[in-house]
């Protein structure tokens, strides 16, 4: 019942409330990126949701689409803004995916949707963590989140999938806004960002 019926209800409510409260910061990041991203506040990128549904995630930009000689994208590390190492530590960019959870394609708790790409990588047991819907927040994300392995954060994922509870999904918040403050887990080891998924790791 809570799987199907109360989380969904839950994750609205909260997503407008969210919305609400931190409306100025939310106003106050869409201009500043505004003025300091070419107009361009936003980042958008498909990614599978649920029952590999592809949907549009929406974040707050953080990096510049500065590219080399070949017309590639120059590494994360040389496109990461120093205000957008601002938005990523305190999780800002985070904010506009609270607008998909209304939308209906996320939920608040729940697997952190990946690109499709990974999609034919997964073996029968991480291709559970499409059972449910990706979420902003996850048991994975406040046990380690960028700073753990893929195959670490697959086997959080999934085990969340088979124990979702109302007072697991009240442990993950909680323990999000304190990973929020303390800032742990932001980036991968020796890394800005996270590595990418090749099934190997």
């Amino acid at each position: 019942m809570y799987k199907s019926f109360f989380k969904p209800l839950l994750d609205c409510i909260t997503a407008l409330l969210a919305l609400i409260i931190f409306s100025p910061i939310f106003i106050f990041v869409l201009v500043f990126l505004l003025v300091n991203n070419n107009g361009k506040p936003f980042f958008f990128q498909q990614r599978p949701g649920k029952d590999t549904r592809i949907f549009k995630v929406i974040k707050f930009k953080t990096m510049t689409d500065k590219k080399d000689s070949n017309g590639d994208f120059l590494p994360d590390g040389k496109r990461l803004t120093s205000i957008g190492k601002f938005i990523r530590k305190t999780s800002l960019d985070e904010l506009p995916q609270l607008i998909n959870v209304l939308k209906g394609d996320m939920s608040i708790i729940g697997p952190r949707p990946l690109l499709p790409e990974y999609l034919p990588l997964y073996n029968e047991t991480q291709k559970k963590r499409h059972d449910v819907k990706p979420g902003i927040t996850g048991w994975a994300q406040v046990n380690g989140r960028n700073a753990i392995s893929w195959s670490k954060k697959f086997e959080l994922d999934v085990w969340y999938v088979n124990n979702i509870s109302l007072i697991l999904d009240i442990k993950i918040l909680l323990k999000t806004v304190l990973k929020v403050v303390k800032s742990e887990g932001i980036n991968a080891v020796n890394a800005v960002t996270t590595e990418k998924y090749t099934g190997n790791n």
